[in-house]
Formats: structure tokens, sequence, C-alpha cells
């Protein structure tokens, strides 16, 4: 993606022309030898040796057809052979190009670090005063502000759709589509948000939240901002369509200059040691004697979680060689607006403890009208009805459809596939699967072969499972950055084989080495939990604390289905066999039924057991039926923070376990919610027919449904709530005249005791306690006096 800062530089070096190698590098190579095939030679390899592992990204930016970078990756073995290769047959297609040419393709592929690689090792580049391209040392403030604005303005009104890498991906209209993102209050911290707890924390927090208008956060000119979300929810959409917000003069109206800087980018300048030298690493020229005002000046980093040297940059305590820790926290100094995934931005804003003039929002991705845009602008026509169906019916696909990176993923392997599977999306690990076979389908493979071709064979498979090791000892190790040493240390003939594996893993460049990372940490995150399936035993998957956000997932791949994807995920390892044999799951089950203590370890139970879509074997019922020897039995909550992809599970959980002839227990239908969705409503309607304890916190409205098989005790604690006699007689009396034993807590104002009173002495009931004005009553003359 394009910086800003780079995208300044860019402006410049379009205005300057042939400008740029003027004065020093004319030094060194005469006019004629600058358009030599000896000079542009000595150019293609700088370029290529720079390039590196992105060789394919830049074969089909410089416009080169698969069959071409097929034969290049086939013919070469390493990056560099590769990158050269694509270059030389660039260069026979456009017949003697030009520096100018080469240095625009640079631009337009956002790397201007070569450009700037380049001048260096050729010759300077001239600031002189007398450039006529309107940029020079004395360059007043004003004249600097408006032509970064109008280059925004020119170049970030579109962004690269974040997706997985395919050979086409999409450019999205920020001014349109930007305002369908959904912008939240995240001021509370959570701490141990981190990989599936974060993606948990977030379906929970979108069952509630209260979008907060983007002209509320963003007119306000705070000192701080805090930007978190989920990977691939928006983030830089958010922080682009601010650039050009600032460019229209919209917001942000005291602040002169905007620098943009993505982490991943500032990686590459471990050594930098103070501001001024960052900006002109990216500003080369063009900020050259100009002082950086901190009242003038707003910094915006991208992506904090990626950048290499997090940890000891939001613990300054700890000690750090690489003096670009020390400029990073200098820039909170400044104004600046910082963005994250939320573990690393709950982590980062621990600093500002006594900073009043901060502001922390979470993205929550596309609304409702968001989804609906998105289909119509991205589907084909033929395909949109299919799409927008899965989308309603999938409780998976319609909770993980307003996070950009999984919408698009669905939508293209709906659109793609020649059969579709109702089940496609079934569950999270579905979901899941899909994405990383279509993405190794599509990305990795590219011989146009079916999923089944690509997985018989036995390299592709020793391929995956190594791709699965390395995520792996990453999450255990809560690593998102790895070395070229620690990737020795996970692939043999790593030399050999190191470019295979780009794609899941992309590798970044810097003065001092190499280091890589997954193309994106929902990838990383289920292949780790895949490897825990092929190749660990119950015992170290569940002694192993960095797993547990994974478990629900491992679970998951025990659904080997013929009709699904994921039975190509789970016989990877020669060593352990496990297609078809569900001893993993039920040890993992009996295990998490053994630990339940309250109602998150019962949701996690359903979850485990949903994603795993088993039906009530004989282990399965003995599971049960020793957890229902507890005081507390099983348990089902329907609440405000409960998702509908939570109750899905406690649906599924609930059906299999009335089928079995088993009747639930104790505290086991617990409903503190007033407003149901359909979803609720079935769920509440199919435990009635066989619960013994029921408990309501609140007034619901049951519209006309009423229950009808007996219950042993009742409890409805809604002394907060003033209800009317007639809402009481329709939801609460039916429930009444079923139960044996009733607890009830009133609110002091209710006018019609003496109507309960009468309806108590009706019914059934065997015993009671009301509680009602302070005080408690077991004999209803005394709670009529």
């Amino acid at each position: 993606m394009v910086s800003s800062v780079q995208s300044h530089i860019k402006c410049f070096y379009n205005k300057m022309g042939n400008c740029l190698f003027s004065s020093s590098v004319e030094k060194e190579v005469s006019r004629h030898e600058l358009a030599s095939d000896e000079f542009i030679s000595k150019l293609c390899g700088e370029i290529s040796y720079n390039i590196g592992s992105d060789w394919l990204r830049w074969g089909r930016h410089l416009g080169l057809n698969d069959p071409d970078l097929d034969n290049i990756g086939s013919d070469n073995k390493n990056c560099y052979e590769k990158a050269d290769n694509v270059l030389k047959k660039w260069k026979q297609k456009n017949e003697n190009p030009s520096w100018e040419q080469l240095k625009k393709k640079l631009m337009d592929f956002d790397r201007l670090d070569i450009v700037n690689k380049i001048e260096t090792k050729f010759g300077e580049t001239s600031s002189s005063p007398e450039i006529s391209c309107g940029f020079c040392a004395n360059k007043d403030l004003s004249k600097l502000s408006a032509e970064l604005k109008q280059y925004y303005l020119k170049y970030y009104g579109k962004i690269s759709e974040l997706q997985p890498l395919l050979k086409a991906p999409a450019n999205v209209d920020l001014m349109n589509k930007f305002v369908d993102l959904c912008i939240v209050d995240a001021a509370k911290p959570q701490m141990d948000a981190v990989f599936s707890v974060e993606r948990k924390e977030f379906l929970k927090k979108q069952m509630s939240y209260t979008p907060i208008s983007y002209s509320k956060v963003f007119m306000q000119e705070k000192s701080v901002i805090l930007i978190s979300g989920i990977a691939g929810i928006g983030k830089t959409w958010l922080l682009r369509k601010c650039l050009l917000d600032w460019s229209n003069d919209l917001i942000w109206k005291n602040i002169e200059l905007v620098f943009y800087f993505e982490c991943r980018r500032i990686n590459q300048y471990e050594n930098i040691s103070n501001i001024n030298d960052l900006i002109s690493i990216f500003y080369k020229d063009i900020t050259s004697n100009f002082n950086i005002s901190i009242h003038t000046t707003l910094f915006i980093i991208d992506g904090l979680d990626e950048f290499k040297f997090f940890n000891e940059l939001s613990n300054l305590e700890l000690k750090c060689n690489f003096p670009i820790v020390n400029v990073l926290a200098e820039i909170q100094n400044y104004k600046h607006l910082v963005a994250g995934r939320v573990y690393a931005i709950d982590q980062y804003q621990s600093l500002y403890t006594d900073h009043s003039d901060k502001l922390t929002i979470q993205i929550m991705g596309f609304n409702e009208n968001g989804i609906t845009n998105y289909v119509e602008s991205h589907v084909m026509e033929e395909n949109k009805e299919i799409v927008k169906a899965t989308l309603k019916e999938s409780p998976i696909a319609k909770a993980m459809a307003s996070v950009p990176f999984y919408l698009s993923s669905m939508c293209k392997i709906i659109s793609n596939s020649k059969t579709i599977n109702k089940n496609s999306f079934l569950t999270m690990t579905h979901l899941y699967a899909n994405i990383f076979l279509y993405f190794l389908q599509k990305h990795i493979i590219k011989n146009n072969k079916m999923i089944y071709q690509i997985m018989e064979n036995d390299s592709n498979k020793k391929y995956i499972l190594n791709i699965c090791k390395i995520a792996f000892e990453l999450l255990v190790e809560n690593k998102v950055i790895f070395s070229k040493e620690e990737f020795q240390t996970f692939v043999n003939d790593f030399d050999k084989n190191e470019g295979n594996f780009f794609g899941f893993i992309e590798k970044i460049e810097t003065d001092l080495g190499c280091y890589y990372q997954f193309a994106h940490l929902t990838i990383m995150e289920f292949c780790a939990s895949v490897y825990a399936y092929n190749c660990l035993s119950s015992d170290e998957i569940m002694t192993n604390k960095k797993l547990e956000s994974c478990l629900s997932m491992i679970c998951g791949l025990s659904n080997a289905s013929q009709n699904s994807f994921i039975k190509f995920l789970v016989n990877l390892n020669p060593l352990k066999r496990s297609y078809g044999k569900p001893i993993l799951l039920y040890s993992i089950l009996d295990r998490l039924s053994k630990s339940i203590k309250g109602s998150d370890d019962f949701n996690f139970f359903y979850e485990c057991f949903y994603e795993s879509q088993s039906s009530f074997t004989d282990e399965i019922k003995s599971i049960v039926d020793e957890q229902n020897k507890q005081w507390f039995g099983w348990t089902i909550s329907i609440n405000d923070g409960k998702t509908s992809y939570a109750t899905s599970c406690d649906n599924y959980f609930v059906n299999y376990y009335i089928k079995s002839g088993r009747k639930l227990k104790l505290n086991s239908l617990r409903v503190n919610k007033n407003i149901l969705i359909d979803e609720e409503k079935n769920l509440i309607i199919r435990c009635s027919t066989n619960v013994s304890y029921v408990t309501f916190f609140r007034p619901i409205n049951f519209e006309g449904w009423k229950p009808k098989d007996k219950i042993e005790e009742l409890w409805i604690w809604i002394s907060r709530y003033l209800i009317t006699k007639k809402d009481f007689e329709e939801n609460f009396l039916p429930w009444i005249n079923l139960c044996e034993e009733l607890y009830l807590q009133l609110h002091d104002d209710i006018d019609f005791i003496k109507d309960i009173c009468e309806w108590i002495r009706c019914s059934n009931i065997k015993k009671f306690k009301i509680k009602y004005r302070g005080k408690y009553f077991r004999n209803l003359d005394k709670l009529t006096l």
C-alpha cells in the first residue's frame, strides 16, 4: 500500500522528471551512459536485489502474463534470479526502456525506497533551489501543506482491497465506501485479547455497540487518537479517508502537515535515531532544512502490531539496541494517531495513563448497508442471489461479513464454486478452511486443479504441514514476526525452499537483514490449529495454555465430513493418522466439561461441540451425564452479550441433548434480555419442552407464545423493572402456572400484588418466596395486608 509520505515523494519525482538525476549522477555517467543498456542493467540488478521475494507481484505489476511468470518461477531457484528475469522479460517487451520508465513503475509499485537507494548508490540528488520543479529548501509551510493535500486528493481516492493475494486486487472507492464502516468507543482495555480471543471479543461487541459518527470523532482535534480493530476490519481504510478529508479541509483544520508511516516500512530503518532523519528517509530533499513544529504537525502510525520492537516500545523500561524505538516514543510528544490490532492498542494505551486529551476508538467494519453495497458492487449479477442467501442463512457468514477480509473472501469463494454447498460456512472452522484452501488454490498452486486433486499430492500435504508448524511455533510464543534463523529451524533446506512459502508468508527486507511474517494473522491462527490437530496429543493440546483459544477450531477439525473441505486438512501427518478417529475430540470435551465453573465455561463447551458438528455418541452421552451429577448441571444463558454465533452453538447442543431423552437440569435456562432475536426465541421454546429450572432477570415479551411443559423451579427477579399487570399476566403467568416452586422479586411500585397472590392461589405451586418492598414473604395473607 502506498504511504502518504512516499506518495508525496512520488509527486515530487513526477514533477521533477529528468531533474532527478541532474547534477551528481551526471558526474558519474554521461547522458549517453544513462540511456545505455549497460547502465540500465546495473539499475535492474539493484532493483532485482531489493524486490527479492516480491518478484511475483512485481511481475504482475509490470504486466507479465501468468505463463511467463510460471516459467520464471520454475526455471529459477532463488528470489533474486526470479526478480531479475522478470525485469529481463519486461525489457524485452518494452525495447530498451529508460530509467524514467523504470522509476515510474517502481513508484507506482510503492517502492520509492528502491529509488532512494539507487540515488544514493549512483549519485546524490540535487537539492538546488534552481531546480524548476517547485520544491526547494526554503519552501514555506503553507505551500508544502497545500501540495501535500493536492497529492492526497489525486492519489488516495482508491485503495487496494484487503483480501487474499490474488491476481487482480480490486480497488475500493474510499470516498463512497468508508461511510459504511462503524466506529465505536473502545476506551476499556482488553489486555488478554490476542488472536482468536480478539475475534471472540469482537463478536461480543458486535451485539451491543453504539456507533459514533465519523465527523464527531475527527472534527475534534484530539492530541492522541488510538484506533484498534481486528485483522482486516478496515483500519487502513480509515486512515486513508482521514488523509483525504484533511486534504479537503474537512478535519484537522489547524494542522499544517500530516506524516503517515506504516510500521512494516519503518521496520526497515532500525538505526534511525531521530524524527527528522526518519522523515528525510521518505521525504528526501522535500523537507530539507525544514523545521517540524509540534503545534502544526500530526503523525499517523499504521500497523502498530507489525512493529518489530513493539514490546520494547510499549514498555520503555526494556532495553533495546535499536534507536528507532526511541524515535517512535518521541512521536508521542507530537499530535499523533496510532492504529493497530486490538491487543496491541490495549497494551500501548497503558503509556497514556495521565493523558486527558486522548480518544480511543475501535473499528467494527461494515454495517448492514456496507455489506449490501459491497455485494452489489463486487459480485457478478448471476452470483448475487446465492451470495445474499448465504450471508443471510449462515450465522457464521452473517457474523463475519462485517469484516472486509472475510466478506471479500466469502464472496469470491461462493462466486468461484462450481457447486454451492450450503454448509461451506456452517462453522467458524468451515469458514477458515475454505479461505485457507482457496488461498492455496488461487495464489500458491495456481494450476487450475480442483482442491481434491491438489490434496492428493503428498508434497502439497507436506507443504501445508510445514506452513502450519511455523504458525504453531509463532502462536505458542505469541510472536508475529520471525527471523531467518528461526525460519531455518522450521524448514529443511531453507535456501532451496524459501521462496516456496511466500504467499502465506511474506519476506520483509531491511538494511540489517530479512524477517518474515504471515500475510494475514487469520491464516496464521488457523494453521496453528491444523498443526495441533495433526501432530499433538490431547494432553499436549490441553496443557498448552497458548492453545486455549484454538480449542474450538481443533474440535472443528474433527468434523471430517465428506461434504466439507475440512477432510483435506486432518490427515497431513503420516505418523498420526487422525482421519475418522474422534478420540481427540472426546478427550477435549471431557476435560472442558470437568473444568466448568461458570457461564463462560458452558458457552465454550457448546462452541467446541458445535464446531465439531458431532452427534450425541455414547462417549459424549457419558460426558454429559457426568456433568449432570454436578450441582449446577447444564446451563443455557441468554443475555445482551450473547452473539448470534454463540446462540447457534447453544441451539445445536440443546437439540441433541433433548433428542437423547435428557432433561436440562438446575439453573438451566437463564434469560437476561427483553428483546429477543428469532434464534433466541427458538432456543427458549426448545428448552421449555424439557427444562427443570428457569430464571428471568427482565420483563420479556413472548408475543403470544406460551410454555406447555411443567418445570420444577421458576425464578423471576425483576425488582428493577416496573411492569404492568397486562404484561405480567401475558408473559410470566403461563410460566407460573406450570411451576412447582416460585421465587419472585418485584418492583416496589407495582399495584397488582393482590392479583399476583390470587394467581398463585389458583396455581399448583407448592412452595414460593416473594420479595416485595424490602421484605420476603412466604405467606400470601401477610403479603396482601
